[in-house]
């Protein structure tokens, strides 16, 4: 373990590395998430008793402050395992769902070493100790023994899509085959989309295992709350709502360079260069459309005002709508400049209002001091303390504090660990999932974490955890990866959504 006079210097060097750090803008504080408080419980989750945890040294936001960089560190799955997750399920289905996912990619991992792939870096991709373990068997499809549900599966870390489950041998799928259910999937989405009234529980379930590309623009406008579920009512409401931001625009975008506004835009003018991807950023276009729905935003908040952090969800929602009229379908290669003006105009609002729904949820996280994310890092430290001891006492063991790397991953809802991609995809089933962005991510943070588990518990030095972790080896991540990632975090939000008194001592 490092001295405090290592640290101290290893921490000078990383702060003089990145320029400024989160800036607060004062206003009137929202209550904190409650998660007794919020969200429906379920009766037949099984009770887990508690795991002494010893004492903890308090870590202040003030602190974290102090010692923390916010430097910005440059699929298809089964239809039938992980839309059930959007259900009120058993334990025993949920059980069965997490088996099968398990064996799929078990059965893909050894078809992919009978054919010899090069070498991956980046270690196993190990699913979290879930509560649910105190199942010690679970029955197999179609037979009537059992198999345990062991506390870790080895599996690729480029996990490919999930297969069928009726499907003996996943690799032996064929391009074409995946391409008919591809085909098919889409299919689902047109159907429930074009009926006079889209039943929008029917979408949310349909979405959570992940949106097709070419619908992907209109479901999360109805997933969002944007537009109405009446066909009949959206051109008239998105034609209201477009001409209502752009009046926003005029009336407040001349105040930007007034002593009152001045350094909210600069700080949003500074910060816009730094986020990804660099070559959508870098276009004129693009950032000043960033800049105006940044302020607009900041100035009809001022509960809130601007924060770092806030414009890195503006990213998913504008790529995906905007690609929607590009020749490129990547958001990374996406050339703004040959989008028409009156489109990308349209693209611009949509994006304001879908990124203000968002944050309607989450703006407690962004109030001075940031109360919500605070709360939200000492209940992820509990989860964690509760289904991977070993981990957590590692963390503490080696005195790294979750603020010192959880505080980004709520601040920006994983974006900066996850390529752009795999946020896009995560999003589908945040939006699908009730309060996804609020409470849902708290359990895909603690499955995200204990998923390195390996190479944390591998490192024994301060500065090599906190390193690793606030560097994660994620380059390399899709759809795969994060279908796994989302249905080990709902199988962690079903064991302990009626066991509220996780978040305690």
């Amino acid at each position: 373990m490092a001295s405090d006079g290592a640290r101290k210097q290893f921490w000078k060097r990383s702060n003089s590395k990145v320029p400024g750090s989160i800036q607060h803008v004062y206003g009137a504080q929202h209550p904190p998430f409650d998660p007794l408080l919020h969200g429906a419980l379920l009766q037949a989750t099984p009770k887990v008793p508690a795991t002494p945890v010893r004492a903890r040294r308090v870590s202040t936001f003030q602190e974290f402050e102090s010692n923390t960089s916010d430097a910005w560190d440059a699929g298809e799955d089964d239809d039938g395992l992980l839309a059930m997750a959007a259900e009120s399920l058993h334990s025993e289905v949920v059980m069965e769902t997490a088996r099968r996912v398990l064996h799929s990619h078990s059965q893909r991992q050894e078809q992919l070493r009978r054919q010899e792939p090069p070498p991956v870096p980046g270690g196993d991709l190990r699913l979290v100790k879930s509560v649910s373990e105190s199942h010690t068997s679970c029955p197999t499809e179609g037979a009537g023994s059992t198999v345990p549900l062991q506390r870790s599966q080895s599996l690729p870390h480029a996990a490919a899509a999930a297969a069928p489950g009726g499907a003996s041998d996943p690799g032996t799928l064929s391009s074409s085959a995946l391409s008919e259910r591809e085909a098919s999937r889409l299919d689902k989405f047109k159907q429930l989309l074009a009926g006079p009234n889209t039943d929008l529980e029917e979408l949310r379930k349909l979405s959570w295992s992940g949106i097709p590309k070419p619908v992907r623009p209109i479901t999360w406008k109805l997933l969002s709350g944007y537009l109405p579920a009446n066909v009949d009512r959206r051109p008239a409401t998105l034609q209201r709502k477009r001409r209502e931001y752009f009046a926003f625009v005029e009336h407040y975008y001349g105040s930007r360079e007034e002593d009152a506004h001045r350094d909210t835009y600069r700080q949003i003018h500074i910060d816009i260069p730094r986020m990804n991807p660099e070559a959508l950023i870098l276009q004129p276009k693009v950032t000043e459309i960033f800049e105006r729905i940044l302020f607009i935003w900041a100035i009809r908040h001022p509960a809130s005002g601007y924060v770092q952090g806030i414009n890195d969800l503006v990213t998913p929602f504008f790529v995906v709508f905007v690609c929607e009229h590009t020749e490129e379908k990547d958001a990374d290669v996406a050339d703004v400049s040959r989008v028409p003006a009156d489109v990308l105009r349209n693209v611009e609002a949509d994006t304001y209002w879908c990124m203000s729904r968002l944050l309607d949820g989450i703006q407690d996280n962004y109030t001075f001091a940031q109360p919500g994310i605070q709360v939200k890092v000492r209940m992820l430290e509990e989860l964690v303390s509760r289904i991977d001891e070993q981990v957590h006492r590692h963390l503490e063991q080696h005195e790294v504090r979750y603020l010192q790397f959880a505080f980004r991953w709520m601040n920006n809802l994983l974006m900066r660990e996850l390529p752009l991609r795999c946020t896009v995809r995560l999003w589908d089933t945040y939006q699908s999932e009730p309060e996804g962005f609020s409470r849902f991510h708290l359990y895909v943070c603690a499955a995200f974490l204990v998923r390195w588990r390996k190479e944390i518990l591998e490192e024994g030095d301060f500065q090599e955890l906190l390193l690793f972790l606030q560097n994660l080896p994620t380059a390399h991540w899709g759809d795969g990866d994060v279908s796994l990632l989302l249905a080990e975090a709902y199988r962690l939000k079903f064991a302990f959504a009626d066991a509220p008194n996780h978040y305690k001592k």
